[in-house]
């Protein structure tokens, strides 16, 4: 059986928007939520790996590749796309989510989604952030680029922001991985409302009842390390995980087999 070839279909959110997504492999169902600019696709290596064990699904975050949008962005809207794709799968749902789609894997289950057992790769919180604090200035320069229509600009100051070095988003700007990117970028400050104003928001995380692993790179900055830490000592039932020599761009061959133990343990 070709466990790779995915099958099509389209769910339907509380407020109506078409949410995209895709199921590959038999068995127990796996959900895996992408992170700011990417879309199904973007797993789609990962989702090949883990499929000869799992239903594995992957969908089009709303807004983009093949889902809608609305006029107007809630984190609660993406809740409840979630929502309706499990009620698609019709069983209990085990979920991974890679960093800002790990934060909204993890405000699902802390608002009660009926999800089995949950990972998460280097949700992107800082641990100097605290709670009240207001959000980075390049949150309100990133709307207003995108209100003027400049979705490249603001796509180089969510880059720039994430430590791109100059000189690699310049080399960029010329490449059709560009063209793709900017198809996403009015989606960025989607992740920015999802991840807050950065804090871990452990009141939050204390409601999440299911077993959690928090998983990080190595080679990652020291920051996002830690806060994979914090969020896994503010999690009932967190456990924290670190893959030697792995960045943020974790390698899905490296990733798969971890996965693959927990959500068979």
């Amino acid at each position: 059986m070709d466990h790779t070839s995915p099958t099509l279909s389209k769910a339907h959110s509380t407020d109506g928007t078409p949410i995209a997504w895709e199921q590959r492999g038999e068995g127990a169902p796996l959900l895996l939520i992408s992170g700011a600019l990417c879309t199904g696709a973007t797993d789609a290596p990962l989702a090949a790996l883990l499929a000869p064990r799992f239903r594995v699904i992957t969908y089009d975050r709303r807004g983009r590749g093949n889902s809608g949008d609305s006029p107007t962005y809630a984190v609660q809207r993406e809740i409840e796309d979630l929502a309706a794709i499990i009620d698609e799968v019709g069983e209990n749902v085990s979920v991974h989510g890679m960093s800002s789609g790990g934060g909204l894997a993890l405000r699902a289950a802390a608002a009660g989604l009926p999800i089995n057992q949950l990972s998460v790769y280097e949700p992107p919180f800082s641990p100097a952030a605290r709670p009240g604090q207001k959000a980075a200035p390049s949150v309100a320069q990133l709307a207003e680029l995108l209100a003027e229509g400049r979705r490249g600009d603001a796509l180089a100051v969510f880059l720039t922001e994430a430590g791109m070095p100059a000189e690699t988003l310049a080399s960029m700007r010329d490449s059709p991985l560009w063209n793709a990117l900017e198809s996403v970028a009015h989606t960025l400050p989607y992740d920015y409302e999802v991840m807050g104003n950065g804090a871990v928001p452990k009141a939050e995380l204390r409601r999440v009842g299911v077993r959690v692993m928090v998983v990080d790179g190595g080679a990652s900055p020291p920051w996002m390390r830690e806060a994979a830490r914090l969020v896994a000592q503010a999690l009932p039932r967190g456990r924290h995980r670190t893959l030697t020599g792995q960045t943020h761009e974790v390698a899905p061959h490296v990733l798969a087999p971890v996965l693959e133990d927990f959500f068979t343990a």
